[in-house]
């Protein structure tokens, strides 16, 4: 049985957010807004290995190996 919720004076910023997050995910407003809350408050469990392994896949299909040097450089873009 499901339940339902109504949320009372959520700052505009936040707001602004989670509209844009559930438009980029083409879901509405409150299916974003539970997966938000699902990923909060039911986080997965994943040991090291997995989250190893899922960090590598991801690199493989991004196909850039940056180095060490490289995110620093980009990091020191970002600031300037």
């Amino acid at each position: 049985m499901s339940t339902t919720l109504t949320l009372k004076n959520i700052p505009e910023n936040v707001y602004a957010r989670l509209k844009a997050s559930a438009e980029l995910h083409r879901r509405s407003l409150n299916s974003e807004a539970i997966v938000c809350l699902e990923t909060v408050l039911v986080p997965e469990r994943m040991d090291a290995s997995e989250r190893l392994k899922r960090a590598r896949l991801l690199r493989e299909r991004i196909g850039t190996d940056f180095q060490a040097a490289d995110i620093d450089a980009f990091k020191r873009e970002g600031r300037s």
